[in-house]
């Protein structure tokens, strides 16, 4: 006999079946004070569960340009589409890869490579568009990207300070959150005078 079967109260446990098989037979009906001792402890087991702390997050897109990885904000994405179409517009910056018919209405394509000076292929690469909303005009435009990742939901506790440029967080997997309103559209003014 090991330590823990000295300790176990069989008779108890047998008790306990036999009164649940009699309750289960329907032979003998639940006290007011047993159901309600079991409904206390239900309802104390539901009261701990919603004080578990709930973390706050922030809901991004992600997807990779130029081998690294980046992230809009999802409120200000308006849908993702094949990079099929892209029209050139001759005279545009180099930044701006051309324009796509987008729900009706023609929205030009930037390419974050031009924009962040990134290493990158060409045309080929860039199989999605993510089309996103943002300023106070909600002026819309789109980013090439290599390929998409999906929704990602990222603990804000997490996120840290990016490097200068057009970025608002960091992540500690290297996803960077880009700041669409200092990224600017394509009418923006570059820099390096483009």
């Amino acid at each position: 006999m090991s330590k823990d079967d000295a300790k176990t109260d069989y008779a108890g446990l047998k008790r306990q079946l036999t009164e649940a098989h009699s309750q289960l037979d329907g032979r003998q009906a639940v006290s007011p004070e047993k159901r309600r001792e079991v409904l206390s402890a239900r309802a104390r087991a539901l009261a701990e569960s919603r004080h578990e702390e709930r973390q706050e997050v922030l809901s991004v897109l992600a997807f990779t340009v130029g081998g690294e990885r980046y992230a809009v904000r999802i409120e200000h994405v308006d849908h993702v589409l094949e990079a099929r179409g892209i029209a050139s517009l001759p005279g545009a910056p180099r930044h701006v890869l051309g324009a796509l018919v987008s729900r009706s209405r023609v929205v030009p394509v930037l390419d974050l490579r031009q924009l962040l000076g990134l290493e990158g292929g060409g045309m080929s690469d860039l199989s999605k568009v993510v089309v996103v909303e943002a300023g106070d005009n909600e002026e819309g435009f789109g980013l090439a990207a290599e390929s998409v990742e999906g929704r990602k939901e990222l603990p804000k506790v997490e996120l840290s300070q990016p490097p200068p440029g057009p970025f608002l967080f960091l992540t500690p997997d290297r996803l960077t959150v880009l700041d669409l309103e200092q990224l600017g559209g394509p009418s923006a003014t570059r820099p390096d005078g483009e």
